[in-house]
């Protein structure tokens, strides 16, 4: 028995280890890919809310296009009006900061002068010239870098779009690559993971815009400048479990100590305690319920591996990859050969209201 065992848990790990070296290798394509799942999660079960209500197909899709690229297209112009807004008075507190932060450095035990800060400042100019031709390489692979970020966001847009108008049609064509008498398992497992990360991503998105809100309003109550670029990092950081809430909060009290001084910024880091504590003990385990099963040792490891594996990317996938795996085999492990067997929830759902299957029903 135990030999069986641990042969078992050698070929998954085998697995999991060659599956993590193709999608290393196909990042590019990987990563984009996981996005639209993301967002096709977040967007279809609004879809087909709408299709249930009597909306055509087409405006029900067109409806939810909108409605995200407004709220982009809101947030975009709402940071771009405050930094011009408070453009000058940052400029001015840089400077001030500046100042001090170079009296600072040439006290002892620093010692940094302005001579030094010349020398430094000449040396550097003529390390740039030195090193020209490696800077113009590395601006090449900037402008590379910048295409395959276009490339990415078209197949995240590619992605999303064919979820919405054709996800059953592409379920089912996958489901059909594998033999048919496992048709039944993947359906389900399919269904159980498509359910658990529909429900993952909209409470991280009520538990995100918690945070923003929060914070961002102590922020502007406290007049720490730039009020909205705060709150939106906030915003994205809390899809990253306790990695991202470190970062955001660290960013808004930084802000509010460079410009309103170490007692706002104390004011500040207790607003960020107190929401983030909110979050983790009330407004979390009261949103998720039982709905997505994952221990927190598991978060702490997959963000890790996660990270280490592809980065920022790799920190923000892991939690939805693995809750939807995690909730894929638990459901492949329970199946039984029932006659009926629901389709998954990912397509869109006909004009006809052909599903009527209830998207927000727990795992």
């Amino acid at each position: 028995m135990g030999a069986r065992f641990t042969g078992y848990l050698l070929v998954i790990i085998a697995g999991l280890t060659v599956a993590g070296f193709i999608a290393f290798q196909l990042a590019e394509i990987v990563i984009p890919f996981l996005a639209g799942l993301i967002l096709s999660a977040l967007l279809v079960p609004m879809s087909s809310f709408l299709q249930r209500h009597r909306w055509p197909k087409w405006l029900a899709v067109i409806t939810v296009w909108v409605i995200v690229l407004g709220a982009l297209a809101g947030l975009i112009f709402l940071i771009v009006y405050q930094v011009k807004n408070e453009l000058s008075a940052i400029q001015d507190q840089v400077g001030v900061s500046l100042e001090a932060g170079q009296k600072f450095l040439a006290s002892e035990p620093f010692g940094l002068t302005d001579q030094k800060v010349n020398d430094f400042i000449a040396s550097s100019g003529q390390w740039l010239k030195d090193h020209a031709a490696g800077l113009q390489s590395g601006a090449a692979e900037v402008g590379a870098t910048a295409a395959h970020i276009v490339e990415g966001i078209l197949i995240v847009l590619f992605v999303t779009l064919f979820a919405l108008i054709d996800g059953r049609g592409i379920w089912s064509w996958a489901v059909h690559i594998w033999p048919a008498k496992s048709h039944s398992r993947i359906e389900e497992a399919g269904e159980a993971g498509w359910k658990t990360l529909s429900n993952f991503i909209r409470i991280q998105l009520v538990v995100a815009a918690t945070d923003a809100v929060g914070i961002g309003v102590g922020a502007l109550i406290l007049g720490v400048p730039l009020a909205v670029p705060i709150a939106t990092v906030v915003f994205l950081g809390a899809f990253v479990p306790f990695v991202g809430a470190i970062i955001g909060g660290v960013f808004a009290v930084g802000l509010a100590l460079l410009f309103n001084g170490w007692i706002h910024a104390l004011i500040l880091l207790g607003i960020v305690i107190l929401v983030q504590q909110i979050e983790s003990h009330v407004l979390h385990p009261l949103l998720t319920g039982s709905r997505v099963k994952i221990h927190p040792l598991a978060v702490i490891l997959g963000v890790t591996a996660g990270a280490a594996m592809a980065g920022i990317a790799g920190a923000f996938f892991a939690v939805p990859v693995i809750a939807t795996l995690n909730a894929m085999v638990r459901a492949a492990r329970h199946h039984t050969d029932a006659p009926a067997v629901v389709a998954p929830q990912m397509p869109s759902g006909d004009e006809d209201g052909a599903h009527h299957c209830d998207d927000d029903a727990p795992e």
